[in-house]
């Protein structure tokens, strides 16, 4: 039976698939700490306030790096090379999302309206983060060996969520509405492509290291192909609406460790 939990059983039985996943989080994590990082230090003076929070967000992306990379050495595993066209976050550059890496190199202040970018594309791709740990701690919360991981992840992208959520409500109040709509509903277009793109590369991967059969490939290719049908007829929407969260200031302290992963 094909499901998400049996899927995702399936690469944590197998070394080798378990590797190639972990290997995919960390280096996309890795890469958004990087990128935190360096918006972090270019934030322009009237948004000074913003540096600890988007600080914070990349010390988190950094840390779970960490925890992933730590959950391939307690198998005795190493990385492995992430493969170009599973990687996500690069992609998602290579189709104009975010915020240039050239323009993150270079030490000049970036404009309120980058940083808008920034969130607008923050506000999409841990949308699907947010949605994706979910899932996994639906169904792994309690596993022995990923479950204090999972829900540890799973709470940081609801607070990453819940701060690019509460920072774009505050420039809509000043008039940035237009541009914040405009931005999100490009984001989340490129985002739905680039993941369904993403989807069939990891899976061809996977069913190359567990040795699925042609019918077991094709039925997975045809879900994610089906996932996309539905997001690109309207559920993409969920991606670009904005509410005040729950989590007020979810980004506003220090950011939490993880001691077992360091």
């Amino acid at each position: 039976m094909l499901s998400a939990k049996s899927l995702f059983q399936e690469i944590l039985d197998d070394d080798e698939a378990f590797r190639l996943f972990c290997s995919i989080a960390a280096s996309g994590e890795a890469q958004g700490g990087w990128e935190n990082g360096r918006i972090a230090a270019l934030v322009p003076e009237g948004e000074r306030a913003l540096v600890p929070k988007i600080t914070r967000h990349g010390a988190d992306e950094d840390k779970h790096g960490r925890i992933f990379n730590a959950l391939m050495r307690r198998r005795g595993l190493e990385p492995v090379p992430v493969p170009p066209e599973a990687d996500y976050t690069m992609l998602l550059e290579r189709h104009g999302i975010g915020l240039a890496h050239d323009k993150l190199r270079r030490d000049e202040p970036l404009s309120v309206q980058d940083i808008i970018v920034y969130l607008a594309h923050s506000r999409v791709t841990e949308q699907r983060a947010a949605e994706q740990m979910v899932m996994l701690r639906k169904y792994f919360a309690d596993h022995p060996e990923v479950g204090k991981a999972v829900r540890m992840i799973s709470d940081d992208e609801d607070n990453h969520l819940a701060y690019t959520h509460e920072e774009l409500l505050r420039f809509a109040a000043s008039g940035y509405g237009p541009l914040i709509q405009r931005t999100l509903r490009e984001c989340a277009l490129a985002e739905i492509r680039v993941y369904r793109d993403v989807s069939l590369a990891v899976m061809a991967h996977m069913g190359r290291v567990l040795g699925w059969s042609k019918a077991r490939s094709a039925a997975l290719a045809a879900g994610i192909h089906a996932l996309y049908a539905y997001e690109r007829l309207g559920a993409w929407r969920r991606m670009v609406s904005l509410r005040m969260p729950e989590r007020r200031d979810a980004l506003g302290g220090p950011a939490t460790t993880a001691p077992d992963y360091a």
